[in-house]
């Protein structure tokens, strides 16, 4: 669930297995339905060629163990060739959903993530692009789809590593270039779903299902478990004691005040992404200075109509190198701002656009969302003790996933935000029982 892609090394070309177009062998890991005809298929319906013919195939898991929780995606090299004879090669990622692990596909079905992507793919991030082209921006935000099936709940995209995407570090974080690039494009994604939303009367408000919400509290399990985790490892930080009380009794409360972030803001509300963060991003380096050219974000399982605060909070506290994490936040949040307000005015966004002052105001509202990422959610991202990493030592109370969620605070980054940031969350209140 918390992820997206990592992506191999883009520069090694795999050995491909010839394969005949009757060929109905699945690929390594992936679902048994996803075979050379399925992708021939597809193909032949994206190309508009029914005479398409594969002629070699190389497929393996493009993720590596802790690196996603959220579905299953399978890389896939294919050469092909044509009704006009030519021979192409072409790069793919398959996204497809646990349909082979009762206990996943059960716990996220409340939460309707597959076919609320599919649907954003399909209907309404192309809607998003061509608003900027109406302001005559021409940037693109988001990976485009070659194929949605809602039968397989399957999406097939380019396989942006093709054409040099990466992605970063999620051990390391984000550096300022980089992260005001994710901003940028954010902000633009975030004011054409409000006006876009203004424009076909409250079409997108039927995205209520986030990562916090008032239909399922199918994931209490993940979140509880982590602050429990989080109360015993503070409780072994010299000096810090009286914090673990304050957590432990802040527990009843917990997913109640997730909700509330998720709540429909009276300031401004957007399309957040939902899971914006370090693995849910596409970097492309420039090779002449090794500065980031280009950002596409990608996975929106979780988008939900709501704050804007969601993302930024979220990203900020999970995506960012230690130092503006811990310390450099405002100057982003304005670079965000600027580029929101701006896109909202160029749109002829018919509703109040909020000041700064009022827009921070909507981010201390929501604060609670910063405490909950930078303890619950951090951890699990920048762990790197992997052997149990997956999706059931995420949601299972047994003593393997208590082991998991243990050694996620072993790591020193993520002892280190829960020592800088619990004074500072104290003072704000947020860890208080009754706030």
């Amino acid at each position: 669930m918390i992820a997206e892609d990592l992506i191999c090394d883009f520069n090694v070309s795999p050995k491909l297995k010839t394969v005949t177009p009757d060929t109905n062998t699945s690929f390594l890991d992936a679902p048994v339905w996803l075979t050379e005809n399925y992708l021939q298929d597809a193909l032949r319906k994206f190309y508009n060629d029914p005479k398409l013919r594969i002629t070699a195939v190389d497929g393996r898991p493009a993720l590596g163990r802790g690196e996603n929780y959220g579905g299953v995606l399978t890389r896939i090299k294919a050469e092909f060739t044509m009704r006009d004879g030519s021979s192409k090669i072409g790069h793919y990622i398959i996204k497809t959903s646990f349909e082979g692990d009762e206990f996943a596909r059960k716990t996220m079905e409340p939460y309707d993530i597959f076919n609320r992507e599919m649907s954003i793919y399909e209907q309404i991030l192309p809607k998003l692009n061509a608003m900027l082209l109406e302001i005559e921006d021409e940037e693109k935000i988001f990976a485009e789809t070659m194929a949605v099936d809602y039968d397989r709940s399957a999406l097939i995209f380019e396989d942006l590593s093709a054409r040099g995407f990466v992605m970063p570090d999620r051990l390391v974080g984000l550096d300022l270039p980089l992260a005001r690039m994710v901003l940028r494009k954010l902000a633009k994604m975030h004011a054409t779903s409000a006006v876009l939303n203004e424009r076909e009367c409250g079409a997108l408000e039927g995205y209520d299902r986030g990562l916090f919400n008032r239909h399922t509290d199918n994931y209490a399990p993940l979140y509880l478990g982590m602050f429990q985790a989080t109360s015993r490892c503070v409780s072994q930080l010299a000096g810090y004691e009286e914090y673990a009380e304050k957590l432990e009794a802040l527990l009843p409360a917990y997913m109640e005040l997730g909700k509330r972030v998720f709540d429909i803001s009276p300031c401004v509300n957007v399309l957040a992404h939902g899971d914006l963060w370090t693995n849910n991003i596409l970097v492309k380096y420039s090779k002449e200075t090794g500065q980031p050219e280009d950002v596409i974000i990608i996975d929106f399982q979780y988008a939900a109509w709501g704050s804007p605060a969601i993302d930024l909070l979220y990203f900020l506290n999970s995506s960012l190198q230690l130092d503006f994490h811990l310390h450099h936040q405002e100057q982003l949040i304005k670079h965000y701002f600027d580029i929101f307000s701006d896109t909202l005015r160029k749109l002829r966004f018919k509703a109040h656009i909020p000041s700064l002052h009022s827009f921070h105001l909507e981010l201390k509202k929501k604060s609670f969302y910063a405490m909950h990422t930078s303890f619950c959610i951090f951890p699990i991202q920048r762990n790197v003790e992997n052997e149990d990493a997956d999706f059931n030592a995420l949601m299972e109370t047994n003593q393997r996933a208590l082991n998991f969620k243990n050694g996620c605070y072993r790591n020193p980054a993520a002892q280190r935000v829960l020592r800088e940031l619990l004074p500072v969350f104290d003072s704000e209140g947020l860890l208080d029982a009754d706030q």
